[in-house]
């Protein structure tokens, strides 16, 4: 019964990360298709000042995932991470060059040094969450088993390449849905319409892609698909279908913040209804919850710190991102400091 509810901590782990993380990959997913210098300028803008104040953050919910798979689930851990090494370190390496990029393109006051960390960013922001779908496929197609040797076998094949690009367009659609609604908190109409019609269509392009998705984990994925079209597993995917109609309609009628719950609805309803078509496996036809799971101890402790985190961080990471949409977290600019907000001018 533990393991059970620490599995489920687990998946609803995977989907926070997948989502306040997507967003930032889809805010580099927007600035690598800007354009050039100038046509790029202003979405590059909004970007860079939409997410500066809370994008380590995300991170967290990572961190947390890992945590969980090693203590919680060893054997699981180290089947994914020994038969995927290569994605997986991919996405790690991406991961390390994404934050690079991105901390060190706006104080470099050369151009072209600019371009360079900033396409090193965007291309970071697109690789990392293929590769990370890409081994998510590789578990639901049961590709990986406790002994397998890591092969290519594992990671490039249909359901892992279509898992990868519906992470792409997950964080495409997520991070141009933020970016809509913060360019109205930024007052920039342009941007607001530029955003929100390219949330549309990386909408329709998610929806089309999970179509096929689910076409081709009939045959590839068999234990995934049917437990995509019964149960728990098709509740949860009724739920991110009515979620992407809600945030269609809400796009076209230009809303800003109910769009993005209904986005972040979207991507978390599909994460969950993909953990509910495994069950009872972590890795379907191979690996079971109740076969991964560690030692009764860790895993009660693992509830204890489950438990700790909800009641502290939760509350201060849902209070970060409150300032943060509301503007308070907005560093100060020249014209600021000009208008006498220094220290001197209080003197």
């Amino acid at each position: 019964m533990t393991a059970d509810v620490v599995a489920v901590v687990l998946l609803l782990a995977v989907a926070a990360y997948a989502c306040a993380g997507g967003t930032d990959y889809g805010a580099g997913f927007w600035d690598l298709t800007a354009g050039g210098a100038e046509r790029g300028k202003r979405p590059r803008w909004l970007i860079d000042h939409a997410m500066a104040p809370v994008w380590e953050v995300n991170n967290v919910w990572l961190i947390f995932v890992f945590v969980i798979m090693w203590t919680g689930f060893p054997v699981f851990f180290q089947t994914v991470f020994s038969s995927m090494w290569l994605p997986l370190a991919l996405a790690a390496v991406g991961i390390v060059l994404r934050g690079a990029g991105f901390a060190l393109r706006k104080p470099t006051r050369r151009l072209a040094g600019r371009r360079v960390y900033g396409a090193v960013f965007a291309i970071s922001s697109l690789l990392t969450p293929f590769f990370l779908g890409a081994a998510a496929g590789g578990i639901a197609s049961g590709r990986v088993a406790p002994g397998t040797e890591p092969s290519a076998h594992a990671w490039s094949n249909p359901t892992s390449v279509l898992f990868g690009l519906l992470a792409v367009l997950a964080t495409a659609l997520l991070g141009a849905v933020f970016l809509a609604a913060d360019a109205l908190r930024f007052e920039a109409p342009d941007l607001h319409a530029y955003f929100r019609w390219r949330a549309v269509a990386a909408l329709v392009g998610l929806a089309g892609l999970a179509t096929a998705t689910l076409f081709v984990t009939r045959g590839d994925a068999p234990h995934v698909w049917h437990g995509l079209t019964h149960g728990a597993g098709l509740f949860f995917v009724l739920v991110s279908a009515v979620a992407a109609l809600v945030t269609a309609w809400l796009l076209l009628r230009t809303s800003g913040a109910w769009s993005r719950v209904s986005a972040v609805g979207v991507v978390a309803s599909a994460v969950i209804a993909w953990g509910m078509a495994q069950l009872p496996y972590l890795i379907p036809g191979s690996l079971t919850v109740a076969e991964a799971a560690g030692a009764p101890a860790t895993l009660h402790w693992l509830v204890i710190v489950t438990l700790v985190a909800v009641a502290l961080v939760f509350p201060a990471v849902v209070l970060l991102y409150r300032l943060d949409t509301r503007g308070t977290l907005e560093p100060l600019t020249d014209a600021d400091l000009r208008r006498g907000g220094g220290p001197e001018s209080r003197g």
